[in-house]
């Protein structure tokens, strides 16, 4: 039986999805977090890292 990628990293054998999506939820929103407080820290560089996210955006194809 081919081992899940979860696994493969150290995931916990006998994990639920919803165990699996609250775990993924938190570190979404500790990320998020984490992005804010560097953002508040330093504002020069979080504005910057805005426009050149939204120039990727706008040159993005779909």
């Amino acid at each position: 039986m081919p081992e899940l990628p979860d696994r493969a990293y150290g995931g916990p054998e006998d994990e639920t999805d919803a165990e699996r999506r609250r775990r993924r939820a938190r570190f979404l929103r500790e990320l998020a977090e984490a992005r804010a407080l560097r953002d508040r820290v330093q504002p020069r560089r979080a504005k910057v890292a805005r426009l050149r996210h939204a120039m990727r955006m706008r040159t993005f194809r779909w």
